[in-house]
Formats: structure tokens, sequence, C-alpha cells
């Protein structure tokens, strides 16, 4: 909260001059936006706040009033994935990477309210993800990018962060394997025709099909605890999914020793085995999930977005994008309507008391304007 700080030093409110942004990102497809991203847009642009200096950037002026809302690093365990957002750069198209980290504890009963925050950045370099938290310690579920890997480094400062997997990416390397249909177009494509002039029929490997109805067993046991706290959570894994997770990793490591290093059921098992630590640590912790879908919702929206606005503008529109992304759908997971919200902070935002800011937080906002005005 340095900024609240910072503020609270030379002002109890937040009165000040109106900067207007530029567009956002030229997108080259405005009509095609939904009316509420495009509201949404516009609403930024007349967000009321004070000059900040040396910083001219528009963007980092927006972002500095909005600082309170990246208190969601102040948790005990995040959702961490990016995306591909294009980027024009010089009259061609370059590919920048957006970045999110999602507090969702729900699944736990937890009492902090879920939230996102993105990043913008040129590429995927693993510097990002060390630099978005630097200041942060606790559990991390993502994906097995190798950029992460400093992060859970023993000793790393301010504290430790412990690596938990994703147990739909280790399926999804199965199901590929195991879906008839994609497996007939992926062998149709690398296989040649027969004497009679069609294709060698699909094999789907029984294999990759035990696998996946094994993992599913586990996500099956999930969906019983839902929502429970993290004791009860850790309990029902020990004495149910414990078992199966063992069984697994006996039976992956007999067949894996019948199969040819470059067995593509081979590699799924390995990206599995390899990480074994970090896949079972939610046996031991209520608190982890088995998957890391709480980043991909999260990530879903810009997915949508490319097909509307098709690339931003510069890199400084991948910025404003990611505000933009860490307002819309943080106000989505606690149930507020990103347009009302939006349209009522900023008509009270510049009279508003800077010790009063959290009245602001999509979780807070409802209870501190009537109910008319919510609806």
């Amino acid at each position: 909260m340095s900024w609240l700080r910072h503020h609270a030093h030379n002002s109890s409110s937040l009165s000040g001059n109106w900067r207007i942004p530029d567009a956002f990102g030229a997108p080259a497809k405005v009509g095609g936006l939904e009316p509420q991203r495009q509201a949404a847009f516009r609403l930024l642009a007349m967000i009321p706040v004070r000059e900040v200096r040396p910083a001219p950037d528009q963007v980092g002026t927006c972002a500095s009033v909005l600082e309170p809302l990246y208190h969601v690093l102040a948790a005990e365990r995040l959702h961490g994935d990016d995306t591909t957002v294009p980027v024009l750069a010089r009259g061609k198209i370059q590919i920048g990477r957006i970045w999110t980290y999602v507090r969702d504890d729900r699944p736990f009963g937890g009492p902090a309210p879920p939230a996102a925050v993105f990043y913008y950045s040129r590429d995927r370099r693993g510097d990002h993800p060390q630099n978005h938290l630097a200041n942060y310690a606790g559990i991390l579920q993502a994906d097995a990018y190798g950029g992460y890997g400093k992060l859970y480094e023993p000793g790393r400062g301010p504290g430790t962060i412990v690596e938990a997997a994703c147990w739909v990416h280790a399926r999804r390397n199965f199901f590929v394997l195991a879906d008839l249909t994609r497996n007939a177009q992926r062998k149709a494509q690398s296989l040649p025709s027969t004497r009679s002039g069609g294709r060698t029929p699909p094999v789907v490997s029984p294999l990759a099909l035990e696998a996946v109805r094994r993992i599913d067993a586990l996500f099956d046991i999930e969906r019983t605890i839902n929502g429970y706290g993290a004791d009860q959570r850790k309990a029902v894994r020990q004495q149910r999914s414990a078992p199966l997770v063992a069984d697994l990793k006996a039976w992956m490591r007999e067949q894996r020793a019948k199969l040819s290093r470059a067995n593509d059921v081979a590699k799924a098992m390995n990206y599995l085995l390899k990480r074994w630590a970090a896949f079972t640590r939610f046996l031991d912790d209520g608190r982890i999930c088995l998957s890391n879908n709480a980043a991909e919702r999260a990530l879903r929206g810009i997915a949508l977005g490319r097909k509307s606005w098709l690339f931003a503008g510069s890199d400084r529109g991948g910025q404003r994008a990611a505000v933009m992304y860490s307002l819309i759908i943080t106000a989505k997971m606690n149930d507020v309507d990103p347009q009302a919200w939006l349209a009522n902070v900023l008509a009270r935002i510049a009279g508003h008391s800077v010790h009063r800011i959290d009245e602001l937080l999509p979780w807070n906002w409802r209870s501190s304007v009537p109910a008319s005005r919510a609806a």
C-alpha cells in the first residue's frame, strides 16, 4: 500500500487534476467489442487522478490510483498463467504476453475475496514472473514453465514459494492420445497413405485411456470436497486420494519401463513423474487445488478479445489492457457488474478519502453504496 502511504502525507482526499489517457491500444474493431467492455474503456479515460511526477505516462498514473487492487499478491496461494497478445510495432505484429496472478480461496472456504492482477510484457523471459512475484511468499499453482524455476529455489528472499503443479495439464497430455477424434486427425496428418489410397487407421492408446481414468478418479473426489475447509479437504485426500495417487505412480513406473523414450505416452508419464513432489503436494495441504483453472478462466476473456481488437497498438496499449483486465475480471469474480462499479467509483473517487480507499474495491463496494445504485 505504498501509494496510500504516499498520498496520506499530502492530502486527505483524491481530489486532483483530470487526465485523459490515449485510446486503448488502437483497437482494430471497436464495434466488435461487447457493450460492457466498450463502456469500461470509456470510463478509464475519465479517471480523475493527481499529477504524478516524474512519470508522465498516463497508464502509470492510472495504475497509481488503482494500486490498492494489487494487494491480491498478499495471499497464501496464487494461481499463475500467461497468454499471448499481438502488439503492433513499426508496421509489423509482435507477440507480447499478458500474465495473470489470481487469488481464489473459495475452493477451501478461505475468507479472502477473489481477485486477479494482470501484467503485460514484450516477451516471455523468466525474469518477468520473478519481478512480478519479487515480494511474494506462499504457494504458486502454475504449469511447468521454466521461467518459474528460480522462484522455487531454496533460500529465496523474502520467503519461500512452494510449487503446486496442475493435474489438468498432466491429464491433457494423456487425453490428446486418448481422444479418438483428435487422435484420428493427428495420425491422418502424419501417417502415409495405404496402397488402397486410404490413411492408416488411428490407434487410441489404451495406456493413455487408463491414465485419464485414474486421474479422473482424483477429480471425482475433489468435487465432493469443494468449498470445505482446508483441514477437511486434507483429511479426505489422505484417506481417499493418497492410495489412488500411490497406485498411479506404481502403475506409471511399471508401464514406462516397457515403452521407448520417444513414445508419446512415455513423455506424458515423464511429465508427471519428474515433477511428482509438486503434483502430490495437494495431499498434505488442503488449500491447494488440483487444477490451475482459476488462472485459465481469468485469461479466457483475452482469448475472446483477440478476435475483437486484434492487437494492442503499442507496449503502452498492452499495459493499459492489463490494467483494464485487472479491474474487470476482479469485479466479475466478486459478482459485481464492472460497468456499474467503474461508473460509481469514478463518480466518487475525486472526493473520497484515501483512508477509506478500500471501500471502493469490488468486494467492499456493494456495502458502501445504496442498493438502488449498486443494482
